[in-house]
């Protein structure tokens, strides 16, 4: 696994890429990392799924579904 690391009151152009094993000294902002992206990728989820439970009752309403998909 490999990083972007921003350092700070430095720019992007200084940004560099590093392994998860040459980050020692900074196990736990990855951690934190990791709990943030966790959270973030559930939260995503359960709004797509909202969506698309709501696509799918507006597309094909109650009774009149067999009429729409058959024709």
């Amino acid at each position: 696994m490999k990083y972007l690391i921003r350092w700070k009151k430095f720019t992007v152009e200084n940004d560099i890429w590093g392994k998860e094993e040459d980050l020692e000294n900074a196990k736990e902002i990855i951690a934190e990392f990791g709990k943030r992206i966790s959270t973030e990728v559930r939260r995503q989820e359960k709004l797509d799924l909202v969506e698309e439970q709501d696509y799918r009752r507006e597309k094909l309403p109650g009774k009149y579904a067999t009429n729409m998909l058959y024709g």
